[in-house]
C-alpha cells in the first residue's frame, strides 16, 4: 500500500467525521465547490514554486496539491483508483490521439 493509498483511506474515513475533529472533515463538510477551490489555491502555489525553482518548496506544495486533489475527489465520491483506471485506459493511446478524442 502506497502513501497515497493510505492517505486516500484516511480521507474516506474522515467523510463521516465531525468537522471539528479534523481539517479534512472540515474541508469535506464545506462541500465539493470549497474543496475544488482549495485544490486550485494549492495548485497555484505549486506553480509559483515551480517557476521560482525552489525544489524543497515545490515538493512541499506538491504534497499539498496531492492531498487536496484526493479531498476534492472524495467530495465527489471518487477515489484515486478511479483516476488511475482512467489513466490505464489512456495508456494505449498517444497524447495526440487522446486530445483528438475529446
Amino acid at each position: 500500500m502506497t502513501v497515497l493509498d493510505r492517505l486516500g483511506a484516511v480521507i474516506a474515513a474522515r467523510k463521516t467525521a465531525e468537522p471539528d475533529s479534523s481539517w479534512t472533515a472540515q474541508l469535506l463538510s464545506r462541500g465539493p465547490e470549497a474543496c475544488a477551490q482549495k485544490f486550485g489555491e494549492e495548485a497555484v502555489e505549486a506553480i509559483v514554486e515551480a517557476v521560482r525553482g525552489d525544489r524543497d518548496a515545490l515538493a512541499s506544495e506538491g504534497a499539498d496539491v496531492l492531498y487536496h486533489f484526493l479531498v476534492m475527489l472524495a467530495a465527489r465520491d471518487l477515489t484515486l483508483e478511479d483516476v488511475l483506471a482512467e489513466l490505464e485506459q489512456r495508456e494505449t493511446r498517444s497524447g495526440i490521439e487522446e486530445k483528438a478524442s475529446r
